[in-house]
């Protein structure tokens, strides 16, 4: 277990989702599903901000090298999945995981595969990245020291 710096490569990964979510915004009326393309636009915006996050606090977490890899992993796949699926669904007009903002859209059944598939990747995704960041939080005499530290 080492000690960690704020991680860069998060929050610039973190700048670069929030970015991409301005743009996304100004493109909102070309998409099919503008309703869903609204979504996107939130939805990276909002995996922007946990990742700029996670990278500021990243020294509290106590893990080992290969938590840190896994944990830096998925939250950056998930921020830019969750950005490029609701991209996909916007632009196809999938409805089938996304009824309310997809009412009144219908894609082909590859398509809603597709995005189907990609949102369940996700979900699982993200949720072992909170489990990981839960698991190195656990209360630890050094974790204490180094959080009384920062505030």
């Amino acid at each position: 277990m080492e000690m960690r710096k704020a991680d860069l490569h998060l929050i610039r990964a973190g700048f670069i989702l929030f970015t991409l979510a301005l743009v996304t915004g100004l493109a909102v009326p070309v998409f099919v599903n503008p309703r869903m393309a609204v979504a996107a636009h939130v939805n990276a915006i909002l995996g922007a901000i946990v990742l700029i996050v996670v990278g500021l606090v990243w020294r509290l977490l106590v893990m080992s090298p290969f938590q840190a890899r896994f944990t830096r992993a998925t939250f950056i796949f998930s921020a830019y999945a969750a950005w490029g699926t609701a991209g996909l669904a916007a632009a196809w007009g999938t409805s089938r995981f996304t009824p309310i903002a997809g009412e009144g859209h219908t894609a082909l059944p590859w398509q809603e595969t597709v995005v189907q598939g990609l949102q369940s990747a996700i979900v699982v995704t993200v949720f072992a990245g909170a489990l990981s960041v839960l698991h190195a939080l656990r209360s630890r005499p050094a974790l204490a020291e180094r959080a009384e530290s920062v505030f």
